[in-house]
């Protein structure tokens, strides 16, 4: 079983809550999940996200942490066949070993970071997940700002868009911030090898904190301008780096000079 001793939550004000029936079936079939997919659920609440992902997917996996809710979602929705419910903290939770299988959960926005960082680092990650979460959050994740050291690091083994935008009405409690349904989908053939992953989390991290191009950085001005050209690509904007595409251009390159 996977571990975090160190992560301690206060998951009573985490909870924001979608019962809206209409609403919870358009973002449902936001998804591809059908009735051969293995679907895996954050977060099991008063059920009624989990009602709907029982009524498309194969066999759901629903992971509670609150025992009054999950001892009300147990009796609501013990008619359903294909539905296992697990009182338990998800983050102790262990991840298929083997298998495919989905992910779709209205997380809890304080620990959006570590749920997303245990689900994509996994050693059998999901194939695709949908994920509510803080639409501040998303924008990092993604990187549709500007590039993060967050984005940087999921998109070479993952595609992310935003599918739905909601309005904060549309929970109770209602959040003080915007959120959005954010779907990851993982790519079949990664743009980096997993033992690549470390040396490129080396050069991305140093080149934000130092800048590429600048006298501390892994490439001079030159050297990126070269790189860029010979790819094809648009030139670095004077204050740094902006594509994710360049990012990984110029990683290769400097692997490539540094052999």
């Amino acid at each position: 079983m996977q571990k975090n001793n160190s992560l301690r939550y206060n998951y009573a004000n985490t909870q924001n809550f979608i019962t809206d029936r209409q609403l919870i079936q358009k973002i449902v079939n936001l998804s591809n999940i059908n009735r051969s997919d293995i679907v895996l659920e954050i977060g099991t609440g008063k059920g009624h996200l989990t009602e709907a992902l029982c009524q498309k997917g194969g066999y759901i996996f629903s992971v509670e942490i609150d025992g009054k809710l999950f001892a009300h979602t147990k009796t609501k929705l013990k008619n359903l066949n294909n539905l296992k419910l697990i009182q338990g903290d998800f983050l102790r939770y262990p991840l298929p070993a083997k298998g495919r299988y989905k992910v779709f959960a209205n997380i809890p926005y304080d620990i959006t970071t570590p749920i997303i960082e245990k689900l994509t680092n996994a050693k059998n990650p999901p194939a695709e997940m949908w994920l509510i979460l803080e639409k501040g959050a998303a924008k990092r994740f993604t990187g549709s700002s500007r590039e993060t050291l967050k984005s940087l690091l999921l998109k070479p083994f993952w595609e992310m868009k935003i599918l739905h935008r909601f309005h904060r009405e549309d929970f109770h409690p209602m959040p003080s911030v915007d959120s959005v349904l954010l779907h990851f989908s993982r790519k079949e053939k990664p743009d980096l090898e997993k033992g690549e992953l470390p040396a490129f989390r080396h050069f991305v991290t140093y080149s934000l904190q130092h800048g590429i191009g600048s006298r501390q950085g892994l490439l001079t001005k030159r050297q990126v301008a070269t790189a860029l050209k010979l790819a094809g690509l648009p030139p670095a904007w004077e204050d740094g780096v902006t594509l994710y595409i360049q990012w990984l251009c110029l990683f290769q390159y400097f692997r490539k000079i540094s052999k």
